[in-house]
């Protein structure tokens, strides 16, 4: 189970969405971040991902294609009591239907999450998204590994960099590089898509993971206790990646979307343009 918002981000996410939804044809919405990794705590900010559909006419013209909107801020939130404002900091990004496309072809975890959040924040009620996830599980491959390996590797960085400068890394940059691994390993083993750690941890044999996610709960930035020497952080590391590369040499998922799958999820995406003239 991913980790529920709290009033005050759910608020923050409702005004958001009025805001937002009526400037272009947004077709879902989902939670990422910690909240979907399974680790939110009370002061994470809500990070919301998600996939809108250009006009066509748009494309037909001689402007620039489309891509993604942005917007990151805190926004304040009404106390029913008329007390102070809550603020609450909202990162939200949508990109357009054809660069998801792409990103699935190329196994972009970013993308897939998307695609295959079972529980969606917002979902246009008429756009095709069970033929969206059906293509898209056509052209689950080995791709992926390429993706979840190196959004692991740059947050490894950071506590490796941490380690060198003889600091304590933080519980929340461990728990980074975990989630993606184990997302990364579930995918290549079963197909399926879930970047909920909380949830895999387990299965995968992390035991270290509650210990984690107990420490960043108690501080959003707060660093690992001295009992996490610097040989332990970087073993449980080691052996995430490894587990990662285990699981690609082991994955019955071919190594690149196969043709006829590429060709099917390409003409759809055609079928999704000129349904929207």
């Amino acid at each position: 189970m991913t980790d529920a918002l709290t009033p005050d981000q759910r608020a923050a996410t409702d005004q958001l969405f009025a805001e937002e939804l009526p400037k272009r044809r947004v077709l879902l919405v989902s939670l990422a971040g910690a909240h979907a990794y399974g680790f939110a705590s009370a002061d994470s900010d809500v990070d919301l991902k998600g996939i809108w559909l250009a006009p066509t006419r748009r494309l037909l013209g001689l402007g620039s294609a489309p891509g993604a909107a942005d917007r990151l801020e805190w926004l304040e939130v009404p106390r029913a009591d008329g007390g102070e404002p809550a603020k609450v900091e909202v990162d939200y990004t949508v990109n357009e239907l054809g660069q998801a496309v792409h990103g699935v072809l190329k196994g972009n975890g970013n993308m897939l999450e998307r695609v295959f959040d079972r529980a969606p924040l917002h979902a246009d009620p008429n756009f095709d998204l069970d033929g969206f996830r059906a293509h898209a599980r056509a052209c689950l491959s080995r791709r992926a590994h390429n993706h979840y390996r190196g959004f692991a590797y740059s947050q490894r960085k950071v506590v490796d960099a941490a380690i060198a400068a003889g600091e304590q890394p933080k519980a929340k940059k461990v728990l980074y590089v975990l989630r993606t691994a184990v997302t990364g390993v579930h995918l290549l083993e079963t197909g399926e898509v879930n970047p909920d750690l909380g949830a895999l941890w387990e299965r995968y044999g992390f035991v270290e993971v509650p210990e984690l996610i107990a420490c960043k709960r108690g501080a959003e930035l707060g660093q690992l206790p001295e009992a996490w020497t610097d040989a332990r952080v970087v073993a449980l590391m080691d052996r995430a990646f490894a587990r990662l590369d285990q699981a690609r040499e082991d994955s019955a998922l071919p190594e690149a979307p196969e043709p006829e799958a590429a060709q099917a999820i390409d003409d759809w995406l055609v079928d999704q343009r000129i349904a929207s003239i």
